[in-house]
């Protein structure tokens, strides 16, 4: 299902409602939808019910300074349109409200069925960032309000653990084109922990548990806010002998995790992910992450959901993360060709892209993709190549036209997110596909290719900062025509690109 803001507008008497309880990703999400009604004319109510009205300090200050119009009721006359933002309709955590008809604006799983005007974007890090797209595309810039950029930047800051979780490129444009008020970020940050939360924070350091082989550390903290327990990763981050930790909390549904890395060898996202598979979900960015391990499904695996196992499930999780490990540097790995199988590539369309039409040559870009950001610098001879699953990564106009050639047709783009790059000079975001064309893979000298058996760690020559990740079932490839060329291609992509020589 797919929902567009201006099919609202032809209802007159809107409510819109968070969950109980709401945090500030519920409070920006409700404001931001009633800011958009209101420029269509239509003076939309936003409540939230529950046993009590919002009391913790931040989100006091925010509804204050914001001037967030959420209004605490426990009875609701019968709207014509109900719409619930960062939950959905019938939910335990949402009061139920009669009302003619029912939308739904979410980034959670779906717990139910959906109503027909409804958008859940399952692998947004927030609502915030949701409403930031949904407004986007009726041509409304949510910085002609500071005051709504700041709540929403506030929404997503708040439900990523401060950006730690996140994931999806539309939260990284909503983090990066937010004209925020700094100061009202500032004061929010700093309204955050209570005395008994720093208690928590310290009683958990005090029993960190230290592996030396391998740098990191595992701390259990007592069920708090999520922040607390990104306050205490950092804390532990500080200590010399420590280059990658995890801190956890057991709650009555489940285990909330921060993970925190200083090392380019391991990214605290991808670390994160790992924890929590076949559990739940986590995600991030290189040196911040988090994720959330569902009781259910622990249970459902056989571990008793109690301190000690859950304890022995985090330690053995994170000894496995480390040990089976392997870690790949383009240029200086020799890869033994002879034990390899060589591949060509089939006959497939795809499209590329001219560096040199996104920025000047000498400027460094980020290109950002639904894999991570990957920076390089713009050179005249560098193409960037939009793969068979809308996948973006960087060659040489050299091996591009010994591997590719072009084709009159339109280019068509597979992928679900609109590809961009961002010149980290200016900040500026430039959409790739206006200057995408259309090619075929045809030709070419062709890889060498294993299938791995493990995880694999690959730092390409293009960003040897940042490696590529290949997981069980992938393939592990060099180019025949450069051997230094290493790379990751994930199983789906290698399966369609490529065939046996």
């Amino acid at each position: 299902m797919a929902l567009s803001l201006s099919q609202l507008t032809g209802f007159n008497n809107i409510v819109i409602q968070c969950h109980d309880n709401p945090d500030a990703d519920a409070l920006a999400s409700g404001y931001a939808l009633k800011w958009y009604l209101e420029k269509k004319g239509i003076d939309a109510r936003f409540i939230y019910g529950g046993k009590f009205p919002v009391q913790k300090s931040n989100l006091v200050l925010m509804k204050d300074m914001l001037e967030i119009p959420a209004e605490y009721v426990t009875e609701l006359d019968k709207p014509e349109l109900l719409v619930t933002v960062d939950c959905q309709y019938g939910e335990s955590n949402v009061t139920h409200f009669d009302a003619d008809n029912i939308a739904v604006i979410d980034h959670h799983q779906v717990s139910g069925q959906l109503p027909e005007l409804s958008e859940v974007r399952s692998t947004y890090g927030s609502c915030a960032t949701v409403l930031y797209e949904l407004i986007k595309n009726e041509g409304i810039d949510v910085n002609e309000d500071e005051k709504i950029a700041t709540a929403l930047y506030y929404g997503l800051m708040t439900d990523t653990n401060g950006f730690a979780e996140i994931s999806h490129p539309a939260d990284r444009d909503l983090r990066d084109f937010a004209k925020f008020r700094s100061t009202d970020i500032v004061l929010f940050k700093n309204s955050n922990l209570s005395k008994e939360e720093l208690v928590i924070a310290g009683d958990a350091l005090k029993h960190a548990k230290y592996n030396e082989e391998h740098s990191y550390s595992i701390v259990e903290a007592k069920p708090c806010d999520p922040n607390i327990l990104g306050i205490i990763s950092d804390m532990l981050l500080e200590v010399d002998s420590i280059s990658t930790c995890l801190v956890y909390s057991i709650l009555p549904f489940g285990v909330k995790i921060s993970v925190r890395s200083c090392v380019k060898e391991v990214k605290a996202s991808e670390l994160a992910g790992f924890l929590a598979e076949g559990f739940g979900g986590g995600g991030g960015h290189l040196v911040k992450a988090g994720g959330f391990l569902k009781k259910d499904l622990i249970e459902k695996s056989g571990i008793a959901y109690e301190s000690d196992k859950l304890k022995e499930l985090m330690d053995s999780r994170m000894k496995e993360y480390f040990e089976t490990s392997e870690i790949i540097y383009a240029g200086k790995h020799e890869e033994p060709i002879e034990k390899l199988t060589k591949y060509l590539k089939n006959e497939v369309k795809v499209g590329f892209v001219e560096a040199t039409k996104l920025a000047k040559p000498g400027t460094v870009i980020t290109i950002r993709t639904l894999e991570g950001d990957v920076d390089i610098d713009i050179e005249e001879d560098i193409y960037i190549i939009l793969g068979v699953e809308g996948e973006l990564y960087p060659t040489r106009k050299s091996k591009f036209e010994a591997s590719y050639r072009f084709i009159d047709e339109e280019y068509i783009y597979p992928g679900e997110y609109v590809p961009a790059v961002i010149n980290t000079g200016t900040g500026e975001r430039i959409e790739v596909l206006p200057y995408a064309r259309a090619c075929i893979a045809a030709g070419g000298s062709g890889i060498y290719a294993r299938q791995l058996d493990h995880r694999v760690k690959v730092f390409t020559s293009w960003d040897p900062e940042k490696y590529y990740l290949g997981v069980k079932g992938d393939y592990l490839a060099v180019r025949v025509d450069d051997l230094s060329d290493v790379y990751i291609v994930e199983k789906k992509i290698f399966n369609k690109t490529y065939r046996p020589a």
